[in-house]
């Protein structure tokens, strides 16, 4: 399991160029729940009178985390994730400070993915945005 959450990390964190941009760190990986971090920066503002957080980054992050649930359950390094559907409900704007995402697998079939996202701030549990997404898996095993 420890090689697994190296390769998700190292996947997540250094060979996808925004996600370097953004310093986006795989904070928690478990059967049960994936969080992800993402420091509060420049890059992230969205509205520069309060500084809050830029909704399509935030979305972004909902959409890291859903697929990183499902990275989670592969099986074989050359499966891939792809994202069929994402809905964020933004409920309040996020503060100047990190953001962390949580995510769990709601549903999980052959090949559809159904993840469940929140985000907040570590100084304040209050969730800040909900979301789902739908993934589609193909698996190695699935191709033969």
């Amino acid at each position: 399991m420890e090689d697994k959450i190296s390769m998700i990390k190292y996947a997540i964190e250094e060979l996808v160029p925004i996600h370097k941009a953004l310093g986006l760190e795989v904070a928690e990986v478990s059967e049960e729940k994936l969080t992800l971090k993402i420091p509060y920066s420049n890059m992230v503002i969205g509205d520069s009178r309060s500084n809050r957080w830029h909704g399509g980054i935030l979305s972004l992050a909902m959409d890291v985390t859903g697929g990183l649930c499902g990275i989670n359950t592969f099986e074989s390094i050359n499966d891939k994730i792809t994202t069929i559907d994402l809905r964020v409900d933004y409920l309040e704007a996020p503060a100047a400070e990190d953001l962390y995402i949580d995510g769990k697998i709601a549903r999980l079939g052959n090949k559809i993915l159904v993840t469940k996202m929140k985000a907040y701030h570590k100084s304040n549990p209050k969730v800040l945005a909900e979301g789902k997404g739908v993934y589609y898996i193909l698996r190695e095993s699935n191709k033969k």
